[in-house]
Formats: structure tokens, C-alpha cells, sequence
């Protein structure tokens, strides 16, 4: 499952973050890296951006992004 199709409120764990050069160095600037867990914060009335929490702070992302990182849903 990749981390656009959760919804407010839910979770998971970062497995794989894919994109390629800039794009995929920016995710993983940010923080997005394998084993992480990360919990949508809301999502935008359109969809787009989602903001997310994780490792302390809060982080806002495209959709279009999200979409690049998969992860393993925690059910809660």
C-alpha cells in the first residue's frame, strides 16, 4: 500500500521509498527513509496535499509523492 491511500488518522511503517535522483533525495531528506512510521495528519479538501507526523514534526507533502512511498499499514 502506498502512503496516499491512508486516510486521517492512520498509520504504518515505511518499507520502500521509491522515485528516482532529486526526487527520491528530497524524500529521504525530509526524513521519509524505510522504518519509519508516519501518521496522516489530514488530508486537504481536494486531496492534495497530505500533511503528515512523523519523527517529531510535521511534514506536508504532494500527493504525487506520497504515492511513490509504500508502507506497511498499522492496525490500530
Amino acid at each position: 500500500m502506498t502512503l496516499d491511500h491512508l486516510k486521517p488518522g492512520q498509520g504504518g511503517t515505511i518499507t520502500v521509498v521509491g522515485g528516482q535522483g532529486a526526487l527520491r533525495r528530497r524524500l529521504l531528506d525530509m526524513g521519509l527513509t524505510p522504518k519509519t512510521k508516519v501518521l496522516v495528519r489530514k488530508v486537504a479538501p481536494m486531496g492534495d496535499p497530505i500533511e503528515l507526523f512523523l519523527r517529531g514534526y510535521v511534514l506536508t507533502i504532494r500527493a504525487e509523492d506520497a504515492a511513490k512511498i509504500e508502507i506497511e499499514e498499522v492496525v490500530q
